[in-house]
């Protein structure tokens, strides 16, 4: 799973980096958000689309903001909204598939962060910060959509980051890691094509690096720098008591 994702530059250094795609009409409210070093569902963040309206300024790729936890059109509250999506599921299940069709998106971000249980109880976990080797930020498939909330009638996107098997490096830790993209897939994914189910794989571990944080991690009230910085290895844990 992918739960926790942190972007660590300003909003505007992160458009920067993904120069393919322009502002979207929403995305400069989310300028005093970031860097945001311990990122949750239910937050919102900048996501990249293909943008459905064929207008001189919109027409390509653009930035939009959108709420991290997907919300199909029959959403209603009390149901679950998914912070990630499982590749081998998302062609047929009724949540994704329409999504995964005609609205698949980008997240840009510059790491995130899975836990490792230790001794197998789920009651002590490691956690890591995973990024690239080089430092540089990319980007996770993840899948987007637009609810309306019947109570304000204002409409809402919200996205869903979709996982894969894990790597060698990610399988040490965890069985499930993000899909993370190349660059060069960027295009195919945000293209009109129906299933481009061959991008959704490992990403190569030769290109990634992880390391030890601290616990604070765990609440998303904990949103700074110290977050990702890497910690020494306890030389002897211990599990905790049921």
């Amino acid at each position: 799973m992918c739960g926790r994702i942190y972007v660590k530059t300003t909003l505007e250094e992160l458009i920067r980096n993904f120069a393919f795609a322009v502002k979207g009409g929403d995305i400069d409210a989310l300028g005093n958000r970031f860097p945001r070093w311990n990122g949750a569902p239910s937050q919102d963040y900048p996501i990249i689309i293909r943008s459905l309206v064929r207008e001189p300024d919109t027409f390509g790729h653009i930035f939009e903001a959108a709420s991290w936890g997907l919300k199909p059109r029959f959403w209603k509250k009390g149901m679950n909204a998914p912070f990630n999506a499982r590749c081998e599921d998302i062609a047929t299940k009724p949540m994704f598939k329409t999504a995964y069709r005609s609205r698949r998106c980008l997240v840009p971000i510059n790491g995130f962060f899975e836990w490792k249980d230790i001794f197998g109880t789920g009651k002590n976990k490691q956690p890591y910060a995973i990024a690239m080797k080089d430092d540089s930020p990319f980007a996770l498939a993840g899948l987007w959509e637009i609810w309306k909330d019947p109570e304000t009638g204002i409409d809402l996107k919200t996205f869903t980051i979709i996982t894969c098997e894990p790597n060698e490096m990610m399988a040490t830790i965890h069985d499930r890691m993000p899909v993370i993209l190349h660059r060069a897939d960027y295009e195919r994914w945000l293209s009109s094509e129906p299933d481009p189910h061959d991008l959704m794989r490992p990403f190569p571990a030769e290109l990634m690096t992880m390391w030890k944080i601290g616990k604070g991690v765990g609440s998303p009230r904990n949103d700074s720098p110290e977050i990702i910085e890497e910690v020494a290895d306890d030389p002897d844990p211990e599990p905790t008591l049921l």
